[in-house]
């Protein structure tokens, strides 16, 4: 059922317009007593998620017993984050998700229907994982907050990726990982439908029906002054709700470019990308408008470890980024990569196939580390004197000498291509 749809692509949700609509939502769904809200961790602070979450426990109040950040396999929130995004939520309210430990299983997709969706790739089972929190915390009501827009695993982020991947567990997280990494994410970026959404969908209708779970959507894209504005705000407890978003996210966090880009640069804000596992969005998502031979510079200063979990990173710096034949050769071979097939699937996500070059300008990893990894390496300084991201607009650039870049502010709110890579 859709209790809320509205938005445009130069839409904008003041903050008293937001909070009027929630509640309006929130009427709609009636008096309740125990509430959990599954809003998305730090890594999407620019999602309005957590002035969300805000709002519906000023309106919950003492129903709201249950605050579970979606981490994934992310790093746990630090009080300062949570402070930053959750502004005056009680701590006390903040659970953390235990990926490896603290899950339930509700049920499991079997092999057949993931050999049909990954076209033949891929026959395991996939389990429907959840924290035990949403199965056995005995609330009448989940609110599952977060922000729309195209992503390298799914084809669209959030609905119920923020259930069974973020709030998953690593068998989950992983097997579905790997399922859109072997079945080409180019082929999915920028979609509302996949085969990982279609597993998520399977595991939906056939385990989760009991999970008393509102979807509350934001589409969300930068404005002509660079400020972040809500576009849209969509709401429901089925597919339609986030079908709705997707569409709006297409459009707004979407670019198409007129010709493919030679040379990209791409900011990577040292308050939200500490990892190449956050950080690789910048290939992630402009990989569909780079030209063959182009060279992308990623200028990291906080970037500091390639996985936030000790032991993806441990499996990244002995496999790097060696592009997809090497990684599944890898993966037959070697059981530590095998049984981390969510690391496996972001070191294809994060290879460049040899058709363009990712050089990383960091802060705090050294030359031998980014080189290990199968990326080039050049001194933050060098790069940020010749490419001053204060100085570089979202979009094509000229700089004095002649040389034209691309720049990017922020890879994680959107997705560019060119038409010749996205039917």
């Amino acid at each position: 059922m859709l209790f809320y749809s509205e938005g445009s692509k130069d839409g904008t949700f003041l903050q008293e317009e937001l909070r009027a609509a929630l509640r309006g939502i929130f009427a709609q769904l009636g008096v309740r007593k125990k509430v959990l809200a599954l809003p998305p961790d730090f890594t999407r602070v620019h999602s309005f998620a957590g002035l969300i979450t805000e709002m519906a426990w000023e309106y919950y109040g003492d129903a709201l017993t249950d605050v579970l950040p979606a981490l994934g396999t992310h790093a746990a929130m630090t009080g300062e984050e949570t402070s930053r995004m959750f502004g005056r939520v009680p701590k006390e309210l903040f659970r953390t998700h235990d990926w490896r430990n603290d899950v339930v299983t509700l049920g499991t997709v079997p092999a057949e229907y993931i050999r049909q969706v990954s076209e033949g790739k891929l026959d395991y089972p996939w389990p429907a994982q959840v924290n035990r929190l949403l199965a056995e915390g005995g609330h009448d009501l989940i609110l599952s907050i977060g922000q729309v827009v195209p992503h390298e695993v799914i084809g669209m982020a959030n609905y119920n990726k923020n259930i069974f991947v973020g709030t998953g567990g690593a068998e989950g997280i992983n097997k579905s990982h790997f399922i859109g990494a072997v079945y080409g994410m180019e082929r999915i970026m920028g979609r509302a439908e996949s085969p990982v959404r279609s597993v998520l969908n399977y595991a939906s209708e056939h385990f989760a029906g009991g999970l008393p779970v509102v979807y509350i959507q934001t589409v969300v894209s930068k404005d002509a002054g660079g400020k972040l504005q809500i576009r849209g705000l969509f709401a429901g407890d089925d597919f339609e709700c986030f079908r709705r978003a997707s569409a709006l996210a297409l459009q707004t966090n979407f670019q198409m470019v007129e010709k493919p880009i030679r040379k990209a640069v791409v900011w990577l804000d040292p308050e939200e990308f500490k990892s190449t596992w956050l950080g690789n969005k910048s290939i992630y998502r402009t990989r569909m408008a780079l030209a063959d031979g182009a060279e992308l510079i990623v200028l990291a200063p906080g970037l500091k470890e390639f996985g936030e979990d000790r032991e993806i990173d441990r499996l990244i710096r002995r496999y790097g980024y060696a592009g997809t034949p090497r990684i599944l050769e890898a993966v037959e071979r070697n059981e530590d990569l095998r049984n981390n097939l969510g690391a496996a699937a972001h070191l294809i996500h994060g290879s460049s196939e040899g058709r363009f070059t990712v050089t990383y300008a960091p802060a705090r990893l050294s030359r031998a580390e980014i080189e290990g990894v199968h990326f080039r390496y050049a001194p933050l300084d060098e790069m940020l004197q010749r490419y001053p991201p204060q100085t570089l607009a979202d979009g094509f650039n000229t700089l004095p000498d002649g040389e034209e870049v691309f720049f990017i502010s922020n890879p994680a709110l959107g997705l560019w291509a060119h038409p010749d890579r996205f039917q």
